[in-house]
């Protein structure tokens, strides 16, 4: 049994090696992530595969959250990718509260530490609008829904150390920290600032080839 072990790595040992430095480098380095739900819309559509950096914050044990170093800390304006251990999977949201920020969002205006953010309309149809959102330097885009929901609004709230507070940029149609709270640093695997490609699941899974290598 030994020697048929011992066979089979030394004829297959180059492959195994390259498996296990691909996988080390996915879990610790980088990686691509798979969009299947429209919570990021208009940034992120459904069928993208983003560009995840899990060396943007940390450098980690790979297969762990175990940090070795701190890089840097997430800024508002960042697409993060985290483990949610409240939800049990992993998101992609926005930052746009870091430690010690208050943040309060009235009918789908944030205001933070007592400045309302600036919007510039940017198109709409029957039922949502596309707004330019300036997170205080940093303009990026966001969904509303035109008639309102339960999401549009939250009273001010202050972001305790260590976490942050995250949105996705389909405000109202977004399970984010309204539903599951601050986002802990800890969950943090990466940041993302672009798509790698993208799969139109209403048309087959045809590429999106306008999609390829997409700045977020």
């Amino acid at each position: 049994m030994k020697n048929r072990i011992f066979k089979a790595w030394r004829e297959n040992r180059s492959l195994l090696l390259f498996i296990l430095l691909m996988s080390v480098f996915r879990s610790a380095v980088a990686d691509w992530n798979e969009v299947p739900t429209g919570s990021m819309q208009p940034t992120i559509v459904e069928g993208d595969r983003i560009w995840v950096n899990k060396m943007a914050y940390d450098v980690r044990v790979p297969f762990t959250h175990i940090s070795l170093k701190k890089i840097a800390d997430p800024a508002r304006g960042d697409i993060i990718i985290f483990d949610s251990e409240v939800s049990d999977k992993r998101l992609v949201k926005r930052v746009v509260g870091i430690p010690g920020d208050t943040l309060e969002l009235r009918n789908n205006t944030l205001i933070i530490n007592g400045e309302q953010l600036a919007y510039k309309s940017v198109g709409a149809t029957a039922s949502t609008q596309d707004l330019q959102e300036n997170l205080l330097g940093v303009e990026h885009l966001i969904r509303i829904d035109s008639r309102g929901t339960p999401l549009s609004s939250f009273q001010p709230v202050t972001v305790p150390a260590g976490y942050y507070l995250a949105l996705g940029d389909n405000r109202d149609n977004s399970a984010d920290s309204r539903m599951i709270g601050f986002v802990p640093r800890d969950e943090i695997v990466g940041r993302s600032r672009s798509v790698v490609l993208s799969l139109n699941y209403d048309n087959f899974y045809i590429p999106r080839k306008d999609r390829f290598f997409h700045r977020l």
